[in-house]
Order: C-alpha cells, then structure tokens, then sequence
C-alpha cells in the first residue's frame, strides 16, 4: 500500500505517509513519537518491525514495514498500513494574539 501523502491523526500527534525516510536520520532507542505536554502520557507506535528514526533537525519518522498501530493511555489506538510516515504536531491559531502554537495534550 502506497502511504506517500496520507494522513492519519491521533490527539495532537499527524503522520504523514512519506515514500521513504532520510538517509541520514538515526534510530531511536525506542517508538514513542510524542508525550503530552499536560498529562505527560505518550504517543507510541508497536508492531512488528516498527522503528523510529529521528533527523538532523528533530523531526521524527516511522517505518512500519508491516504496519502496526499507534497507541496513547488517553486515546483510542488507530491502526496504521504498511509504510513509512513522517510525525508532526497539530497547531492552532489563536486570531486574537495573532500566533501559532502547538495543540496541548
């Protein structure tokens, strides 16, 4: 299955399905991708195979070659395909102060 421009969201954590993850990214110790910045619960990806990869500038990738399932204390678990994915942070947009900042979770 083709992931590249899928998006599948959980809490505040996206993932976005990317055709391959950079060359120079390392992987982590471990798959958790996010902890919440109120409740300190994390975001964690499990299955077979999964890794995590992080970039030269702190951006985080998932390779689930098999696919695997994200899972959070606070939410449901969603599956996800075979693929690799890159993870982001929903913003908001608060109009009257006029900035960006990330969703709290």
């Amino acid at each position: 299955m083709d992931t590249n421009g899928r998006q599948i969201q959980q809490g505040d954590v996206l993932l976005r399905g990317v055709s391959s993850i950079p060359k120079m990214a390392k992987k982590k110790a471990d798959t958790v991708v996010a902890y919440g910045e109120v409740t300190f619960h994390k975001h964690e990806v499990l299955g077979e195979g999964v890794a995590v990869y992080e970039d030269e500038q702190g951006t985080l990738y998932v390779s689930a070659p098999h696919g695997g399932s994200i899972v959070h204390e606070e939410h449901k678990a969603i599956t996800l395909p075979p693929g690799n994915f890159k993870i982001g942070i929903v913003k908001e947009f608060d109009h009257f102060k006029e900035e960006a900042k990330n969703v709290a979770d």
